[in-house]
């Protein structure tokens, strides 16, 4: 029904539109008495053999929702009934801000892809940390931070810091996004000595809690050997507790959509199905030239149960979705769980 009837009518319109309409929608529609259960029914898979230790966390199922979707953490109680093990908002930057201008999301539906140039939009630290207080429990969330982009780049670290320090009481674990190719200024933050010192100053802070979180680090699909050796090299010298791979892609190669078409749209990040193969490489070279030396997060171009099954093969742990669950529907997670449990 979802692709047949649904999708086709959502694609009619304007996608950033289309999203907070579904999202009002998936909020109303969880008001009413039942229907919760109705959707934990249709999309749940409840196995201890899914379970997956990882962190020090206990995450019912591997399955996540990639952070993008759910950038102010306004609708993950009622996302949790969908049935992801794990739901990662944000980013989330210390000030809240527009992002780029509008129009910065494009369906490539011939790819089953999208080409997005948000720019970190989203409301803030402390919003977020408003909608978390109302945590119900009933699914890990991830944050997700990032910094704002008229921040200068000596202040880069302070801003992560600030997000850190804030979402911690509020998230069970955190991603350091310094790999999304819609914000400014992005050359230091590609750069090895500086993630080393922001991975040292962030796990510093860390340190100070009593309960210590997780932290990841989520990489571009577009990096070459040499530049995944060093994150490998990063990983060993900061301890970090994984990577996430990977972010939206910059490479346009092999797509059906035409040249003319692509440069209506102009920049942004590419994810979906033309980023699968990439992203799956980036896990299957960090898993095999570091020996498996940390947990790894697969994420880009996951449209079916092979894909997501390929992806654990490669070396992810754990996977996570976005562009698709918009093409497939909210049945892809139950899809993926199943045949996770059919190939244990």
């Amino acid at each position: 029904m979802y692709k047949s009837i649904i999708r086709p009518l959502f694609f009619l319109f304007d996608p950033e539109k289309i999203h907070h309409f579904t999202f009002s929608l998936i909020k109303t529609l969880s008001k009413i008495p039942g229907i919760p259960l109705v959707f934990r029914t249709l999309f749940q898979v409840n196995d201890k053999k899914l379970e997956r230790q990882l962190f020090g966390l206990t995450f019912k199922n591997p399955v996540g929702l990639a952070a993008g979707f759910d950038k102010n953490a306004v609708l993950y109680n009622e996302l949790s009934n969908f049935g992801f093990g794990f739901i990662e908002i944000g980013t989330v930057t210390p000030k809240a801000q527009e992002g780029n201008p509008k129009k910065r999301v494009f369906r490539l539906k011939a790819d089953n892809g999208l080409i997005n140039r948000m720019g970190f939009n989203n409301n803030g630290i402390a919003t977020a940390i408003e909608k978390l207080k109302h945590n119900k429990g009933n699914v890990l969330i991830g944050g997700n931070i990032g910094k704002n982009t008229d921040t200068m780049p000596a202040e880069y670290t302070s801003d992560y810091l600030a997000c850190f320090e804030a979402l911690h009481p509020y998230v069970d674990y955190f991603v350091l996004n310094v790999s999304c190719p819609n914000v400014g200024s992005h050359a230091k933050l590609t750069d090895k000595d500086y993630l080393v010192e922001l991975i040292t100053a962030v796990q510093k802070v860390n340190a100070t809690h009593a309960q210590q979180k997780p932290i990841l680090l989520k990489i571009a699909p577009d990096l070459n050997t040499v530049q995944l050796d060093e994150v490998i090299e990063i990983v060993a010298a900061t301890k970090i507790d994984g990577i996430i791979a990977s972010n939206t892609s910059t490479i346009r190669e092999g797509l059906k959509a035409t040249q003319e078409q692509l440069a209506t749209i102009g920049n942004g990040g590419l994810s979906g199905k033309p980023i699968k193969d990439r992203s799956t490489a980036v896990i299957k070279y960090l898993a095999d030239t570091s020996n498996k030396a940390f947990p790894i997060i697969g994420v880009g171009g996951i449209h079916s149960a092979e894909d997501a099954l390929e992806k654990l093969a490669a070396g992810a742990d754990l996977i996570q979705i976005y562009t698709g669950f918009i093409y497939e529907g909210p049945a892809l997670v139950k899809k993926i769980n199943k045949a996770i449990l059919a190939n244990a």
